[in-house]
């Protein structure tokens, strides 16, 4: 995802432009106060019987259901998604907190393992406080499906979110909090970007997750490295989405607009690059333009509204310079191309073709509602196109053949392949990507087990 660096922690309203309140970053002594009540939290936590912390979470998927819509009117209020998308996203932080709520006890049982010795197995414990540096694009739903499977383990939580939503950073600690958990077992952090790394390197966080930009990976990932802590990278992408002669075409032609507008474009696994079959390319087209045509633009508070702002300032001029770039490099623009004129940032759904390898467009991730289209003449030449980029989070190939499918699923190179669908994310699927996208795995049973110590104990 395109990184965001704005100057104060503030919430302003991306569908006006205006500040509707500031926040003062935490003093150095307040931080150190939270950093020691983490250290001392996971001391008793990390001790606490599993039943106990199930009962929590329990209780945290219970108040976002019955607070879904203001957790939703709060997360539109400072991203600008739409108002129906957000309470979704409210609920989908419920039915993670419930799977593991369900599930943990199954994923953190000994694992027992035969061998000469009188008894073996694998023990998985927790690590400590585990720092989370999230982003703004999905600001619960991101946050909740790292600290779920954490806190379940017995890790303790410290959030350093988006600059953009320090009050859905503040919500999700209350939610914590009235749920049931101990003072200290999550907390958010309200400090710049620039004092991640040294909070990495402080000796009581264990490890470090993070989404967010290529750019913010490779500090967090040296970092780390430097300290030798665990690290977590989910980054961005620039997936394909691979169309073939035998896909069901209007199906394929409205998921693909869907596909390509969720969170109003601001999603890593939103698909960017459409890569259709010569043969079926023009009918393709002709149905993909008229439906981004009809999608409505506008307040995202309306439930009318398909399409709402992009979160910043920063992320539409990053976007309408890429679509300016590839445009005068030589592609074409069938629909839209220039942010609207007035208050907010609002970027129309556009569509591009015939474009140059040498664009933003063919190389770079477009964080907003701008789709890619290119032309290929067999499902060799698709598997060529779409793994000729340095990321590798999610894949879509619509084809009912199967050699073709098999092909697609062996050949594309991403940490997700989904056939005749739109890539998800579900707490009971293991996500994360390869290549620049980054590494680790989060949600299903591979995500608890990102943050514990495997110990392995014979007895002999």
């Amino acid at each position: 995802m395109q990184s965001n660096r704005p100057n104060r922690l503030a919430t302003v309203n991306p569908a006006t432009g205006v500040l509707v309140k500031s926040f003062e970053p935490l003093k150095a002594a307040e931080l150190e106060q939270k950093l020691q009540k983490a250290a001392e939290t996971f001391a008793a936590f990390s001790r606490s019987p599993l039943p106990e912390r199930s009962r929590a979470l329990v209780r945290a998927a219970e108040i976002l259901e019955a607070e879904k819509e203001s957790f939703g009117r709060l997360m539109t209020l400072e991203m600008g998604k739409p108002l129906r998308a957000a309470v979704q996203e409210a609920k989908k932080c419920a039915l993670g907190c419930r799977y593991y709520a369900e599930n943990a006890a199954d994923f953190l049982q000994d694992e027992v393992i035969a061998t000469s010795a009188t008894s073996s197995f694998v023990r998985y414990q927790p690590l400590g406080p585990v720092l989370a540096v999230m982003p703004w694009n999905f600001p619960f739903w991101q946050v909740f499906r790292f600290s779920a499977p954490a806190l379940m383990a017995g890790n303790v939580g410290l959030l350093k979110h988006a600059s953009n939503v320090p009050q859905c950073a503040l919500a999700i600690e209350d939610v914590f909090m009235r749920a049931g958990f101990p003072d200290g077992a999550f907390q958010t952090l309200l400090i710049g970007a620039g004092q991640v790394n040294d909070l990495i390197a402080d000796t009581r966080i264990a490890a470090v997750t993070l989404t967010g930009s290529l750019a913010a990976g490779q500090s967090v990932a040296a970092a780390a490295g430097k300290a030798i802590k665990k690290s977590v990278l989910e980054l961005g992408g620039s997936d394909p989405f691979v169309i073939m002669p035998s896909a069901d075409l209007e199906r394929a032609a409205q998921t693909a607009v869907q596909a390509r507008t969720i969170n109003n474009g601001q999603s890593c696994i939103a698909a960017k690059r459409f890569i259709v079959h010569e043969r079926i390319a023009p009918e393709f087209i002709q149905l993909f333009v008229a439906q981004m045509r009809a999608l409505s633009v506008g307040d995202p508070m309306d439930p009318r509204t398909d399409v709402g702002p992009l979160a910043t300032p920063q992320v539409l001029a990053d976007l309408q310079r890429q679509v300016d770039e590839t445009i005068h490099q030589g592609a074409k623009c069938l629909l839209g191309g220039r942010a609207l004129v007035g208050p907010g940032n609002f970027f129309p759904p556009t569509v591009l073709t015939d474009i140059p390898r040498s664009s933003p467009a063919y190389s770079e991730e477009l964080f907003g509602p701008v789709a890619s289209i290119f032309t290929v003449n067999s499902p060799e030449t698709a598997v060529q196109l779409a793994n000729d980029t340095c990321f590798g989070l999610g894949a879509v190939a619509w084809t009912n053949d199967p050699r073709e499918r098999e092909l697609f699923i062996d050949e594309l190179q991403s940490g997700l392949v989904f056939i005749n669908g739109m890539v998800a994310s579900d707490p009971r699927l293991p996500f994360g990507g390869i290549k620049q996208s980054g590494y680790g795995r989060e949600l299903s049973h591979h995500g608890i087990r990102e943050f514990v110590n495997a110990k392995t104990v014979c007895i002999c």
